[in-house]
């Protein structure tokens, strides 16, 4: 996976996350959308044969790196207690 930062401000990152898909452009979106600070959470994917999301993140009153990143954070924790959930079903 490679980022690519197309704008980087202290409250607005625009990032082209090359090697991901929807999958994680959809779950990155909806879990900032949790953060009282962040304004605008979207991805596009500007054409479907190349697959590159675009993610866009603005925030007010906290940067959008640490957004983004708290983000992962919940994201992380959330798959690791589905991962044991579900280990706990064999």
């Amino acid at each position: 996976m490679e980022l690519e930062f197309i704008e980087d401000t202290k409250y607005k990152v625009v990032v082209d996350i090359k090697g991901a898909g929807h999958a994680l452009a959809n779950s990155l979106k909806k879990e900032l959308w949790n953060d009282k600070k962040v304004k605008v959470s979207a991805y596009n994917v500007e054409h479907p044969l190349i697959g590159v999301p675009r993610l866009i993140v603005e925030t007010s009153g906290k940067a959008a790196r640490k957004a983004i990143l708290d983000a992962v954070e919940r994201l992380k924790r959330q798959n690791k207690q589905f991962l044991t959930k579900f280990k706990r079903l064999k």
